[in-house]
């Protein structure tokens, strides 16, 4: 019967090990290396790389994401965002290039070039993820006017209602512009 042991308890088995192995000749690196391997029970390669790589940090601690994008980014993306009618950043992605260009032409825009070069190389994924706070606040589009009497009344059909007449039948709409008579060249 096997029992794993805690994350904690093997970080502390490592950092007991890991100066042992570094200094030991071969001979000793490989009775370290095995008493790891049965203690800790993880793979052989992973179990070297562990006890060769330097301690980065101490368990359980989290690591803080690095910021790439700012807040001179964020502010332009949100001008950019709301000049192409708040599109999702896929399509904002690929417009860009051109809007950037068109709002800086017609003096709408200022980028800095660094700004401009964090805007064009965002992922659509990026951009999402910072127009989200925005995106949550901001108001919705408008809806849609209540159908009226006359619109209810008219059937509309779609392509999948076309059932009859069959295919080959032929209907005409004639106009008549000679008013009540008929005569004439009118039709």
């Amino acid at each position: 019967m096997r029992t794993t042991i805690s994350k904690q308890a093997k970080a502390e088995l490592l950092a007991a090990l890991r100066e042992r192995y570094l200094q030991a000749p071969k001979a000793d690196k490989t009775k370290v290396l095995d008493e790891f391997v049965a203690v800790s029970e993880c793979h052989r390669k992973h179990a070297i790389r562990l006890l060769t790589t330097p301690h980065s940090a101490a368990p359980g601690t989290l690591r803080v994401a690095r910021q790439i994008y700012g807040e001179a980014v964020r502010e332009a993306l949100v001008v950019l965002w709301e000049a192409a009618d708040r599109i999702r950043g896929k399509r904002l992605k690929a417009v860009l290039p051109g809007l950037i260009t068109a709002l800086e032409q017609h003096g709408h825009l200022t980028l800095d070039a660094t700004v401009r070069q964090h805007l064009l190389t965002a992922s659509a994924a990026t951009i999402d993820r910072l127009l989200a706070s925005v995106r949550d606040t901001a108001t919705g589009r408008r809806k849609r006017k209540r159908p009226t009497k006359a619109s209810t009344q008219i059937p509309v059909r779609t392509f999948a209602d076309w059932k009859e007449p069959l295919p080959g039948h032929l209907e005409i709409d004639v106009v008549s512009h000679g008013g009540s008579s008929m005569q004439g060249t009118f039709l």
